[in-house]
């Protein structure tokens, strides 16, 4: 694995996984990593926050980085990254893009196209997009709120999908401040999304949510409802609470989840398989800081998923964080992947061996 010097090296040591699992540097110094894909080769894509760049990580038949390159650069917030029949599909704040057969010219990228534009877009918060394609073929693409709290009828705070050319766009869900976060589940294919509360609201109100979607059209309630039964303050009235999807499973107030994959591999212990990992990227507007870990959320017998377990710790010390992860993303051998924006890191977790 490739590490370099780098502020997470220094910090490994602080990480806490449960017993039997390792942590190791994957690779350093990758500036705002977000979203990560993988591609048919191995390749490790990320996508960026600050930088506007994607990075591309090769790696061995071990699985380990072995070379990064920079392949494309100059885009807004190209935090979206999705791989599909040897393309790699990047999103910005109002378009995606895809480089075609990206895997055989990492030396020489070939220059991004346009496969969807004139997403709507209001400058604001919540324009980066984590995308991923579905089960069904499509490309699914969020359209978050331009603002903490705003009523942004139905052009705003959807999820929506599209053929890998672009066309034929249909919403999915509506009510959605801003999903960072959205993957499928194994055996039935329902569709799972994380999506963060509104700020201002105090230190424990309201929840991140854990959200199933049942139905195509259906509305998860902002913004006027918050974790499914707290009225919004100016929006609330509006509407009765009844009318709203709930959430499946309430995460934290301000916890900020993010990207989150069903776990199918081997690697780790029987009762993983099928759980969901998500990461949560920590809260900026709580007096006491909350998130900044990995967890797992476990499915009872009955299907409904049971309260997080942590995974990864220690990225603050107290009130102080030094990370802050963002996705995760399984390998084929089984362990997980997980990108930090604020160090700048991919981390591997292995279990039973050496990261």
């Amino acid at each position: 694995m490739t590490s370099g010097p780098s502020l997470a090296a220094a910090k490994l040591a602080d990480l806490r996984v449960p017993a039997g699992f390792h942590i190791g540097i994957f690779s350093a110094q990758l500036p705002g990593a977000r979203e990560m894909a993988i591609g048919a080769q191995g390749t490790v894509f990320v996508g960026t926050m600050g930088p506007g760049v994607v990075y591309a990580i090769s790696t061995d038949q071990a699985g380990h980085a072995t070379k990064v390159r920079t392949i494309a650069h100059g885009l807004d917030l190209p935090v979206g990254v999705a791989f599909y029949r040897g393309d790699l599909y990047i999103s910005d704040t109002q378009r995606i893009v895809a480089l075609r057969d990206i895997e055989h010219h990492l030396d020489a990228p070939p220059a991004p196209e346009v496969v969807a534009d004139a997403l709507p877009y209001e400058d604001g918060d919540h324009s980066w997009k984590f995308i991923a394609f579905g089960p069904d073929g499509r490309l699914y693409v969020p359209i978050g709120a331009p603002c903490n709290i705003c009523d942004v009828g139905h052009k705003f705070g959807r999820l929506l999908s599209m053929k890998p050319d672009g066309t034929d766009r249909q919403d999915l869900a509506f009510g959605i401040r801003n999903t960072v976060g959205f993957t499928w589940q194994p055996g039935n294919g329902a569709l799972w999304f994380t999506d963060n509360g509104r700020d201002n609201l105090g230190d424990d109100t309201p929840s991140d949510e854990l959200n199933r979607v049942g139905r195509p059209g259906e509305s998860f309630g902002y913004p006027y409802y918050h974790q499914g039964n707290l009225p919004d303050p100016q929006f609330g009235k509006q509407h009765a609470c009844s009318e709203f999807t709930p959430p499946a499973l309430l995460l934290g107030a301000h916890v900020a989840a993010l990207g989150l994959r069903f776990y199918e591999g081997t690697q780790f212990p029987a009762s993983y398989r099928n759980a969901l990992i998500i990461a949560e990227h920590g809260s900026w507007n709580r007096s006491s800081l909350a998130g900044y870990q990995v967890v797992t959320v476990h499915f009872g017998p009955d299907g409904k998923p049971q309260a997080p377990d942590v995974l990864v710790s220690g990225f603050r010390h107290g009130q102080t964080a030094w990370g802050r992860p963002v996705d995760v993303q399984p390998m084929t051998d089984g362990s997980v992947l997980i990108s930090d924006d604020l160090s700048g890191t991919i981390y591997k977790l292995t279990y039973g061996g050496s990261p």
